[in-house]
């Protein structure tokens, strides 16, 4: 018991501080759900009024079960598996590809002048063109599907460490070699670390992309994933799997977005950004 002022000041109950963050992280949580829940609304609304017929405009909640009966089946775990291996397996192909090859061209004349038209036309190109080449070349199973990732996913890293290398300090690079570093040291302990908020901006490009070109590919060349799954639920006028792999496909990229903004902030604990209010 502690006096203040005359007056008897009871103990706070223990966990008050802990409670009120949970209410408080609860409550920005809804928030933050609000504009999806009034979408959600909306869509049953909007097909409910008879504006559009359930073909054209499935209810969601007949959407939500639809999904609910592809899961207690299997088919959604194993579809969403085998897009997330092609998209996640071309993404870390791109991711460490891109930055050595960004990292040898920051470096490297030569490879700088061989690399660099081929990067600047190759960026801004449509990849899908290069479809039936790849298709000739490796079939038309995985391996042609995750290649198309890669081919997608790896302008963006790159750019983005050419960018990031750029970029860095000069002050930095001069003072760390009036103190005798290596270059070894001095790539892998000023220069990486000073680019890496750019290289991550990349790789946080490359991953949504690499999700949307193996849904692609699968619509495209068939098999299972959940493009190809749409696509067979297209064919058959089944409308409800066509809107059930939109949800699907719209969560697993939320998933993966929020996941990488997760490990950018833990990776760059040293930066300043990671001072500023987390949005996850």
């Amino acid at each position: 018991m502690a006096r203040i002022a005359g007056t008897t000041a009871e103990p706070l109950p223990a966990g008050t501080g802990a409670g009120r963050r949970a209410l408080h992280a609860a409550g920005w949580a809804m928030a933050r759900a609000a504009p999806i829940l009034l979408l959600g609304l909306a869509w049953e609304a909007l097909a409910m009024s008879g504006t559009l017929t359930f073909y054209q405009l499935p209810r969601l909640s007949a959407v939500l079960v639809r999904i609910w009966t592809d899961a207690a089946a299997g088919d959604l775990l194993l579809n969403t598996g085998v897009t997330l291996y092609r998209a996640l397996t071309g993404f870390a192909i791109a991711a460490v590809g891109g930055v050595i090859l960004g990292m040898a061209m920051s470096r490297n004349a030569a490879v700088r002048w061989l690399f660099d038209p081929i990067v600047s036309v190759g960026f801004p190109m449509p990849k899908i063109t290069f479809l039936p080449v790849v298709m000739l070349w490796l079939g038309v199973y995985d391996v042609s599907k995750i290649a198309m990732v890669v081919l997608d996913a790896i302008f963006p890293v790159v750019t983005a460490t050419l960018s990031g290398i750029a970029g860095v300090d000069r002050h930095l690079i001069w003072s760390a070699r009036n103190m005798g570093a290596s270059r070894s040291e001095l790539l892998w302990q000023i220069v990486l670390p000073a680019a890496s908020p750019q290289i991550m901006t990349g790789l946080q490009v490359a991953l949504p992309v690499a999700l949307i070109v193996a849904v692609l590919v699968e619509m495209l060349m068939g098999g299972y994933g959940l493009g190809a799954a749409m696509v067979h639920a297209w064919r058959f006028a089944d409308s409800h799997g066509v809107f059930a792999g939109i949800v699907e496909i719209a969560v697993v990229g939320y998933v993966l977005v929020k996941a990488m903004s997760l490990m950018r902030r833990r990776l760059l604990l040293w930066h300043q950004e990671a001072l500023a209010p987390s949005t996850v």
